[in-house]
């Protein structure tokens, strides 16, 4: 089987169990008033896999992540010496990659009310001596960063100049430019990487794939959800998250 062939099997088979144990929730079933994102976005999904390692029977799907995104990385990305999970849930998807392609694995420290460049700033000048990354880097290691999904952008750049601060800090010389992510929300971070010099790849591009789920959810939800994907700005007006808000079903 063809690599895209074999991603696109991959992909449907995770995003459905993903929904299987409840992992994508919904404001139609689960939360009503929604979700602000990380991003700063008002989404009627979210999806989370930090809960994925302690759900009953979910170790296999976490397994199959793993293999998935190191299948993706031979395939699309090639030789490299260390991915490097972001804090939390990028961490145990990026050892699960290690699990099964053996390439080795680091991770960040999650830093405390740090939540965009300047925020770093600050906190370097406070807590400079503090370790930013955990495990080991040699010069001229090539790393790609690794996370479950992708909104903006603005996480994985925050961890980037984590692993450029602590690799100077270090002595070393590495060469990260490529990102993973299981999931691509497809609301703008592909292109913000690109115009920064960086490639981002996903297993899963979820506006793309929306339709995997279909059969998944009440035919209205579906409907509100595609339309939130086609254009999610007119979702940040109150007046409409209002009306969207008053067909939930809980």
């Amino acid at each position: 089987m063809i690599w895209k062939e074999e991603k696109e099997k991959l992909g449907k088979q995770i995003l459905e169990e993903l929904c299987q144990i409840r992992a994508i929730k919904t404001w139609y079933r689960d939360k009503k008033e929604g979700w602000t994102l990380h991003s700063g976005l008002w989404s009627p999904i979210y999806i989370s896999l930090r809960e994925l390692t302690s759900k009953k029977n979910a170790q296999k799907l976490l397994e199959l992540i793993g293999n998935s995104l190191g299948k993706l990385i031979e395939n699309e990305i090639g030789t490299i010496d260390k991915v490097m999970g972001i804090a939390m849930t990028g961490i145990y998807i990026a050892t699960s990659i290690t699990a099964f392609s053996g390439i080795p694995s680091l991770y960040t420290r999650k830093l405390e009310n740090v939540k965009n460049l300047e925020d770093f700033e600050k906190y370097i000048t406070q807590y400079g001596d503090h370790k930013l990354i955990e495990g080991d880097m040699e010069n001229g290691d090539k790393i790609v960063i690794i996370d479950d999904l992708v909104t903006r952008f603005t996480s994985k750049i925050l961890a980037l100049e984590q692993l450029n601060y602590e690799a100077k800090k270090r002595g070393v010389s590495i060469n990260c430019k490529d990102f993973v992510v299981l999931l691509d929300r497809e609301q703008g971070a592909t292109e913000k990487a690109t115009k920064l010099g960086y490639s981002l790849y996903s297993l899963i591009p979820l506006k793309s794939k929306l339709h995997w789920l279909e059969d998944k959810f009440d035919p209205q939800e579906y409907s509100v959800i595609k339309d939130y994907f086609e254009d999610y700005s007119k979702f940040q007006n109150q007046d409409k998250r209002k009306e969207i808000i008053s067909l939930a079903k809980i």
